[in-house]
């Protein structure tokens, strides 16, 4: 582990790692600990791989925790082999030429595949930045490392948008072939904006951790502003309502996805990987429609779906919605009981610099949603923050909002 996260370690009871005998550390190491590079220096010369196998378990990654503990992938040897013929292949038509700059750390599934091991199955180019992955720091990155692909997630995306050079020319974005995007939908607003400023296509994508990276995808000069695109060649997708019927054209139904590099279940979580890894399926938790030409569009997450009026709606479609008001910066909109017990919209909105919040505001974004989409779309609640609830990957924790009640709550009319 990197000499970082030691004083995490430290704080673990020794109880609780009865099975703990050595600790390897990346950087400086203490005593009685083993230096990584010292013992890589060391027996570099006497080491021979493992005879494994295409199935024999490889590596676990954690879930990023947006809908409660993060749970441990054991994903297989050959999982990383199948995402990068697929998708970084397949898809972006990856070569030894690219370059590829990652916004999201190696930590994150997404992360791991862009900046690791999609340039080494390529011959590529991995340009990584420690440090957080702020505007100005993005910004420089790109400007001097030229990558030709630029992934990144939509918060950080929103957040380029709003940064300016003070005093001198736009950013040059010149060398950058495609943006990409994952971890949560990506708003139109934040497609278009970002295509008409920099002349960059984002192509936005879902995958997750289970499946290592991504299975479906919007394709190079063919994406859909707000929609997640297309199912990748190699991977399947069912979509099912409540009894695992297929649902028609342009309903919202369970995402079910079918790949080879999705894992092999969760560590220790028996039942939780029986709820999940049906059979060949896996079971993405996400809430989807597919329109006629087969692009897919997010509607929300399973939990996160919202029943008013006897209606099934969408948060993410308000989410964007409330995007289009020039005032909003981030938002995100869960399910919350009014007085009478019935299940009613709450809006929680991060406001562009220069937009003081106020309750003539939160009513002419109740009204913006209304005009926009109808009524009993409308946020009941509207409360302004100055960030969101957020996993260190990016994702907004609504089942953290839902713990929350609005302070200063503007009720619809």
């Amino acid at each position: 582990m990197h000499e970082e996260l030691l004083p995490q370690i430290h704080r673990i009871p020794a109880d609780r790692l009865r099975y703990l005998q050595h600790i390897i550390v990346v950087g400086s190491a203490p005593g009685g600990m083993h230096s990584f590079f010292h013992l890589l220096h060391e027996n570099s010369p006497h080491l021979e791989p493992a005879p494994t196998l295409k199935d024999d378990a490889a590596f676990w990654l954690y879930s990023s925790g947006s809908t409660g503990a993060p749970k441990g992938c054991v994903h297989l040897q050959h999982d990383m082999v199948v995402t990068s013929e697929l998708y970084a292949k397949g898809i972006l038509g990856m070569t030894a030429e690219d370059r590829c700059f990652s916004v999201a750390k190696l930590f994150f599934a997404y992360g791991l595949g862009n900046g690791l091991y999609f340039p080494l199955a390529v011959g590529g180019t991995s340009i990584l930045l420690p440090d957080r992955p702020r505007p100005a720091e993005a910004f420089a990155v790109i400007e001097r490392h030229s990558p030709t692909l630029f992934f990144s997630v939509p918060t950080n995306y929103a957040a380029l948008l709003t940064h300016y050079r003070e005093g001198g020319p736009e950013f040059d974005l010149s060398s950058v072939r495609y943006g990409v995007s994952a971890g949560e939908a990506l708003p139109a607003s934040i497609f278009r904006r970002f295509q008409q400023r920099f002349g960059v296509e984002i192509l936005d994508a879902i995958g997750s951790t289970e499946a290592l990276h991504m299975f479906i995808a919007n394709r190079p000069g063919a994406a859909r502003p707000g929609s997640s695109g297309q199912i990748i060649p190699g991977c399947e997708a069912r979509l099912v309502d409540e009894n695992g019927c297929p649902v028609h054209i342009g309903e919202i139904g369970d995402l079910l996805i079918r790949s080879d590099a999705v894992c092999a279940g969760y560590w220790n979580q028996h039942e939780k990987s029986k709820d999940t890894f049906q059979g060949q399926w896996l079971h993405t938790g996400d809430k989807y429609y597919q329109d006629e030409d087969g692009y897919f569009w997010y509607a929300g997450r399973s939990d996160d779906m919202l029943k008013v009026n006897g209606l099934w709606v969408s948060p993410i479609e308000i989410e964007n919605a409330l995007l289009e008001h020039p005032a909003v910066k981030e938002a995100a909109v869960v399910g919350r009981q009014d007085h009478d017990q019935l299940l009613k919209p709450a809006a929680y909105i991060v406001l562009n610099n220069g937009s003081p919040p106020s309750p003539e505001l939160a009513r002419q974004l109740q009204e913006h949603v209304a005009a926009s989409l109808t009524s009993y779309k409308r946020p009941y609640w509207v409360e302004f923050m100055p960030e969101l609830p957020k996993t260190a990957t990016g994702k907004v924790q609504r089942f953290k909002l839902r713990d929350t009640h609005p302070a200063s709550p503007e009720r619809a009319v």
